[in-house]
């Protein structure tokens, strides 16, 4: 059984974790294919080098001296070579970099280089052949990855290959230049890789030991989750969970592969199994809690709005209009509220008002600002009965007041609206009432 091994920046800062990634992938011959990000963060004060290297393309963009991130970035480098004892030089890479900073800086091409560079010192290290991810994964006109194209070239590739190193959240745009996936897109790569050589697991090493059931900057000492379904972890990703990007499921979920989110500091620990059904049942009601702050709610009262088949249609239009994607559409008998990111909305705010108002003629119109959107989900939630009731209560416990609830027709998550100063709070009690209580 093949396994592909996605590393992220926490995972590969220095040469000292590098060890730990190297022991990792030596202890199981199955892990033949890597794919590193670019070195995160050393300490809390510490500079991403994909930072760096965004503010060297935006000084360069401007005209003024960039030297000073750039020289930090090559710093960053060469100490994890040193630190290797790797007979390995990057100078004439750097020396690229530079020139096109100097003549023509791409913004998406100099993003990349951090796990270009990094993917050389990977492969350097363990010995691996190195693959450019620049030739095997690819974009189409519309700056969609491209699928077909990819597979056709990456697989017989891969297949040739008994171990390599693709460096994780680039490819070629369909103008032949560098094309990045947005931030965290090394995880795209990694499920893309797991796709093209039919690998039986993708792991994907971070600085947590899995999942975890809530953020830990809100929660203290989280639960891991020990099980969890691609649909579980869309929901939550898409509500601000950020262990893994939301978008590297597509790939392994049509494919059947599971993901293993694992602790490179604590490689012993099993971690978090992502996979698409499971007989195995969460110890807790819920599998997870995520939210995000600061959106808005449109509520739009109109008497017998249900007998007009067009209504609705005719209110999304105007959002559509102006580019705003409608984030959940909670509705009653003669009110419609449609809940949209509040940064979207409010630089169109009086032209989709205005627009609403012509199309529909509403009764009224309420526009609230500073909501924040909880979801609660779970698969063991549609077996279990009372759980809008629990959370309810949660909230009510807390003096807690619900601006909004709406919950799917498969019943895998529950989305509550609180006002944005009782976001921690509301997450807090809510995970009391499900994992500390139970």
């Amino acid at each position: 059984m093949k396994k592909v091994v996605k590393f992220g920046g926490s995972s590969l800062a220095d040469a000292k974790q590098f060890a730990k990634v190297g022991e990792i992938i030596r202890s199981d011959n199955s892990r033949v294919f890597v794919v590193p990000s670019a070195p995160g963060k050393r300490h809390d004060h510490d500079i991403k080098v994909t930072d760096l290297l965004y503010e060297c393309y935006e000084l360069a963009e401007a005209g003024k001296n960039f030297y000073e991130p750039f020289l930090a970035v090559k710093d960053r480098y060469n100490e994890i070579i040193q630190g290797l004892n790797l007979n390995l030089s990057l100078s004439d890479c750097f020396d690229e970099i530079e020139n096109k900073l100097l003549h023509e800086p791409e913004k998406d091409y100099t993003a990349s280089r951090g796990e270009y560079l990094n993917g050389l010192i990977m492969a350097n290290y363990l010995g691996y052949e190195f693959i450019d991810a620049k030739e095997v994964i690819f974009f189409d006109e519309a700056g969609n990855f491209d699928s077909d194209k990819t597979y056709s070239i990456l697989s017989p590739k891969l297949e040739e290959l008994n171990n390599a190193v693709i460096p994780g959240f680039y490819g070629t745009g369909y103008d032949g230049k560098v094309k990045t996936f947005s931030r965290g897109g090394s995880d795209i790569t990694g499920s893309i890789v797991a796709r093209a050589c039919r690998a039986g697991v993708y792991e994907n090493w971070t600085d947590v030991s899995g999942l975890l059931m809530a953020d830990p900057h809100i929660v203290s000492n989280p639960a891991v989750m020990k099980n969890i379904t691609y649909r579980e972890l869309r929901e939550l990703a898409y509500m601000g969970a950020s262990v893994m990007h939301e978008d590297a499921i597509f790939p392994v979920k049509k494919a059947g592969i599971p993901i293993n989110i694992r602790n490179t500091n604590s490689p012993e620990d099993t971690g978090t199994w992502i996979v698409e059904n499971t007989a195995r049942r969460s110890k807790y009601t819920i599998t997870g809690i995520a939210g995000r702050k600061n959106f808005c709610s449109i509520v739009i009262a109109k008497d017998l709005m249900h007998s007009q088949s067009d209504f609705y249609r005719k209110v999304a239009q105007c959002f559509e209009e102006n580019n705003i994607p409608l984030e959940h559409l909670p509705s009653g008998i003669d009110t419609m509220t449609v809940i949209v990111q509040e940064s979207k909305f409010i630089e169109h705010e009086q032209e989709v008002l205005s627009r609403i108002t012509k199309i529909v003629e509403p009764e009224s119109l309420e526009v609230e600002s500073g909501i924040s959107l909880i979801a609660v989900v779970g698969r063991g939630m549609k077996s279990q009965t009372g759980t809008a009731a629990k959370i309810f209560r949660a909230l009510a416990d807390a003096r807690i007041n619900v601006r909004m609830i709406d919950q799917g027709a498969s019943e895998l998550n529950v989305i509550v609206g609180v006002p944005n100063e009782d976001f921690e709070r509301a997450v807090r009690s809510i995970y009391h009432i499900f994992v500390d209580a139970e």
